[in-house]
């Protein structure tokens, strides 16, 4: 797989994707609300493609706040169905932690299971509230320097508000 930026010309194709690994209502998910009217983190958005250049897996992230803080929302990461099973959504993620470093951001997170993200730093943030109806159990984190979530808690916000 290759890894790449998201460009403008991929943005259908990653949308068409989503909708084949996620169910038809994703956009009503409270995370999405979270996202409308405010564009992804351009430098967080990763394509992974193999060598015949077909679509394996992407990953969009956003800015949020957390209380009076920044944080970016991973996600929604996919990978198709035929793809499953072979590291693609690891090596996705681990390029978005890697490059949200390099940017200077601090803090991540995400809704999703534990025991699968845990092996890439995310634990859960007891004192962030995401949007209802969401799970309290599925919000994660991940600090990005020392102690990032450290003292941080609130309601996750969108950045166009």
């Amino acid at each position: 797989m290759t890894l790449a930026s998201e460009t403008g010309d991929d943005w259908w194709e990653v949308e068409a994707l989503y909708d084949l690994c996620f169910a038809p209502g994703r956009s009503a998910l409270s995370s999405y609300r979270l996202r409308d009217g405010v564009d992804p983190i351009a430098s967080l958005c990763l394509t992974a493609r193999d060598a015949d250049g077909i679509l394996g897996g992407a990953v969009r992230n956003w800015p949020v706040r957390v209380g009076p803080v920044d944080a970016v929302l991973l996600g929604p990461i996919a990978v198709h169905p035929t793809r499953q099973g072979e590291g693609v959504a690891a090596l996705l993620m681990q390029a978005c932690l890697t490059k949200a470093v390099e940017d200077g951001h601090e803090r991540i997170m995400l809704v999703g299971d534990a025991p699968y993200y845990a092996r890439f730093g995310f634990q859960r943030l007891d004192n962030v509230i995401m949007p209802t109806p969401t799970n309290p159990a599925r919000v994660l984190g991940a600090a990005l320097g020392a102690d990032a979530w450290k003292g941080v808690s609130g309601p996750v916000t969108s950045m166009r508000d």
